[in-house]
């Protein structure tokens, strides 16, 4: 008798669930062990996309799909690229008229559908699915640009290709390549401007940012739709792109890629963020390790910014031919400018493709001429791509020629256009190429807590916030600065020392000495001397301290003042430094600049003109001089003439120096019956600065007073700015806070009611003080610790002291320093809070008994350092 065959039982979506992550991670371990190259990165996308495909096409043989309907690949998917925890696109594809079954009655089609989807979903393939018919992927393709990119790339997997053909033809017939290339520029436009139009964000998506994956993709469906290639080998035989180009292209994306595939590695999920936290991980992974030098992160990260800064460069030059292609405009006419130069369109055009290589000196010509000629918006694809193959001709003896001397310098005193040419300057890698030592800082991460660019473009905000002063369109941001600025004769001065003054970061050594010795040999090589080139090398060598002073020292103390006016020297000298200072904050970070910032430096400037011009600052009169204007404002007011004085009374000199007119009207006419009182008043109004709350607390003086107070707002996520705390005679507290509210979209006005009532609430609070919170640390703060520093000396006048606290910045940070100093009972006169990103540095003015023991100033320090720790 002969055996029978055993039936193979299909296997159980367990089974098929274990075998598909298996394999995925046996791929992903192979990828992890093997070299960090673009060839063992594009062999890992290929094999996940063939491990998918296997798995889909099983299980729409087993879920009884019907024979007319198609499954096919799309987005990523489509191209063959998945990476470890992308997306799976798929489309259940259905001929002609079948979409009106499934939403009558569904039937088995529905069914089977369903079963499709389900079996995926439980053997472990989570993926997004859509059901059209052909004329609902045209139809749909026709109303939504995103579906339309999407089935352009799609890909055959198993089914009907019958259906598919039918599709394919269709949608093909459907593109319009030139609305297709419009919407997609836009697209790109939308997406650049999210990520602030720049790739060297400090922490970029490698996909989305500018100079990232999907530009280059974005290259490819414009291509693809207008039937001019499908791969940059294609491309290259169409004409679009030469052969050096693909290779450059190819070799990005590659690397680009790999990062990618890296990263998804390294964080486990779909993350395509180099975030601070994945970086250095990141980094190892490809071999990178950290020395005395850089770190490995700042390895990885270099090699990227100048990988995303190739494909921004090659994207706009494709973009160009592509656009005149489809536009028909290859042959338009010229209009010439000179002999080297035409006008394309509004795009500035060489005149023939090796010009720079004959004529090194036309490189800098053409951003002279960008900047100086009217309705010139760009640079034609043509002059990108000479610029492109010309970089060996920019070398030491480029940059000695003293006509390309002259030329830099002429672009410096051009009366506009610095802020474009400059940014094309870099994106080109022109700037780097003229001024080597600006070269070594292009991708330069910076490791701190404020900075939210890469040197190169901090450097280039700074000088936009400069231009921006000069510019009538701009007056609104800043009057004052404008205002100084319309002044200052030969603005170029501000321009060179904007691009010098962060030049010499990450070479070690203070880099504002480094700085100042680059650009006194730069102002010798362009013939700039004199009181100019002096200028220059001042601020460039100073541009942190007008900063420093401001936020760190107290400015009612006429010896401040008068230091600082030594160091400054002369009235130029102050503008140029103020003006410098305020673009210098503005463009670390859109979050460090405020309000209170802006009016310490301009606080500072006003009294240091005022010295420059020979006034002794006479604290006795200036006093004077600031109650007679409190008068005045009572008078409007309608407070009773007199009212002031009881209040006044009690109060020290320090106080009046420490507050300006308004400020003491405003405490006075709050105030002026309730000099005696014994409860907590506690008054609020929308800051005069415009922004935040001014925050009024008079109350008897207890040692933990500015303890809970500074509780309160930590547990209503107020975030201090500045703090001045007095006592009076009488022994009340008489403090005033700047803070500003965590909610920018709630009117002030209407947190006023309740900061009054619950703060005074608190303030009636009695026992011990409660722990503080030890609030989370942001993913930044992990990445970049600050060392915690805690710094105590005596005043000049060894009368008081000065207590400096330097930490990573957390909730609940103040409440823990002030507790620390109502435990020791010492008083607080004076607090600078100076946030900086998420790093903290404040400065306190502080006495007490404590202080004059060494053995206290101890405990006192420990105990700081203990609760500033993150």
């Amino acid at each position: 008798m002969s055996a029978v065959p055993c039936a193979t039982a299909e296997p159980t979506f367990a089974e098929l669930r274990a075998g598909f992550r298996d394999g995925k991670a046996a791929l992903l371990e192979q990828f992890r062990a093997s070299r960090a190259s673009a060839a063992a990165a594009a062999r890992l996308l290929r094999a996940l996309t063939r491990q998918v495909d296997r798995n889909l096409v099983a299980l729409w043989a087993r879920s009884g799909m019907p024979g007319d309907a198609a499954l096919i690949a799309v987005g990523g998917y489509g191209r063959g690229e998945l990476f470890p925890y992308s997306d799976i696109d798929v489309l259940v594809l259905l001929p002609p008229g079948r979409g009106a079954e499934l939403a009558d009655d569904g039937g088995d089609r529905k069914e089977a559908i369903e079963r499709f989807i389900s079996a995926c979903w439980d053997s472990g393939l989570e993926i997004s699915s859509s059901v059209r018919t052909v004329d609902e992927c045209v139809a749909e393709a026709q109303r939504d640009v995103t579906v339309q990119t999407s089935l352009l790339e799609s890909r055959f997997l198993c089914g009907s290709r019958r259906v598919f053909s039918t599709f394919r033809v269709a949608n093909t017939a459907a593109m319009d390549a030139k609305a297709f290339f419009v919407a997609k520029m836009l697209e790109m436009r939308q997406r650049h401007q999210k990520f602030e139009d720049t790739p060297y964000s400090l922490e970029p998506n490698c996909k989305e940012s500018p100079g990232g994956l999907r530009d280059l993709q974005l290259v490819i469906w414009v291509a693809r739709a207008a039937g001019l290639g499908r791969n940059w080998a294609e491309l290259a035989a169409s004409g679009l792109i030469t052969a050096f180009e693909a290779h450059q292209l190819a070799h990005n994306e590659g690397l680009i890629k790999l990062i990618r595939a890296r990263l998804h590695l390294v964080a486990g999920r779909r993350e395509d963020r180099l975030v601070f936290d994945l970086q250095t991980a990141v980094a190892e992974s490809f071999g990178y390790q950290s020395t005395n030098e850089a770190r490995a992160s700042e390895l990885l990260m270099r090699r990227y910014y100048w990988a995303a800064k190739a494909v921004r460069q090659l994207n706009q030059i494709v973009m160009q031919n592509i656009e005149e292609r489809v536009r028909g405009s290859a042959n338009a006419p010229m209009r010439p400018l000179n002999e080297r130069f035409l006008d394309r369109g509004g795009m500035l055009e060489v005149a023939s493709d090796d010009l720079y290589v004959r004529e090194p000196t036309a490189i800098l010509e053409s951003f002279l001429l960008y900047q100086e000629t009217p309705g010139i918006k760009g640079f034609s694809a043509r002059t990108l791509r000479a610029l492109y193959n010309a970089r060996k001709v920019m070398d030491a003896a480029w940059r000695r020629d003293p006509a390309n001397r002259a030329l830099f310098r002429r672009i410096l005193q051009a009366p506009e256009g610095h802020t474009h040419a400059f940014r094309l300057m870099n994106q080109t890698s022109v700037l780097g190429r003229y001024l080597w030592v600006f070269r070594r800082i292009v991708g330069r991460m910076q490791h701190d807590l404020f900075h939210v660019y890469t040197v190169d473009q901090h450097i280039l905000m700074v000088l936009r916030n400069v231009r921006r002063f000069l510019i009538p369109e701009h007056t609104h941001e800043y009057p004052f600065c404008s205002q100084l600025a319309a002044q200052f004769d030969r603005p170029w001065v501000l321009y060179i020392a904007a691009l010098f003054h962060d030049v010499a970061k990450g070479r070690g050594g203070d880099h504002s000495e480094l700085g100042a010795i680059a650009v006194r040999r730069f102002c010798r090589e362009h013939a700039i001397g004199g009181e100019d080139a002096a200028l220059i090398e001042f601020l460039v060598r100073k541009h942190l301290l007008m900063s420093r002073v401001a936020q760190k020292e107290d400015l009612s103390d006429p010896e401040v003042i008068n230091a600082f006016v030594r160091e400054v020297g002369g009235e130029r000298e102050l503008t140029a430094l103020y003006l410098l200072t305020v673009a210098d904050v503005r463009g670390t970070s859109p979050k460090v600049w405020n309000a209170w910032k802006g009016k310490l430096l301009e606080d500072l400037y006003r009294l240091a003109l005022r010295a420059l011009g020979g006034e002794h600052i006479n604290l006795d009169a200036e006093i004077e001089t600031r109650k007679h204007e409190a008068r005045s404002l009572l008078n409007l007011l309608s407070v009773p003439r007199g009212a002031e004085a009881r209040l006044w009374a009690t109060l020290e000199l320090s106080y009046f120096s420490r507050h300006d007119a308004g400020d003491i009207a405003w405490h006075a006419r709050v105030l002026h019956s309730l000099v005696d009182g014994t409860a907590p008043v506690v008054r609020a109004r929308s800051s005069p600065l415009g922004e935040g709350l001014q925050v009024l607390v008079y109350t008897p003086d207890r040692p933990d007073l500015f303890a809970r107070i500074c509780g309160y707002f930590d547990n209503t996520a107020f975030d201090i700015v500045d703090a001045k705390v007095h006592t009076s005679r009488s022994a009340y507290a008489l403090d005033t806070f700047q803070v500003i509210s965590p909610h920018p979209e709630l009117d002030y006005r209407d947190l006023v009611p309740i900061v009054e009532a619950q703060l005074a609430q608190a303030l009636e609070a009695t026992g011990p003080l409660p722990e503080p919170r030890r609030g989370r640390v942001s993913r930044r703060v992990k990445s970049f610790p600050v060392t915690p520093r805690v710094m105590l000396r005596p005043d000049e006048r060894a009368q008081r002291w000065l207590l400096g606290i330097s930490a990573s910045d957390r909730s609940g940070l103040l409440y823990s320093i002030a507790r620390v100093l109502a435990k020791y009972h010492v008083n607080l006169q004076l607090a600078k809070i100076t946030t900086l990103g998420e790093r903290v540095e404040d400065t306190f003015l502080v006495d007490g008994p404590a202080l004059q023991s060494n053995r206290a100033q101890i405990e006192i320090e420990t105990e700081l350092l203990e609760a500033i720790a993150a």
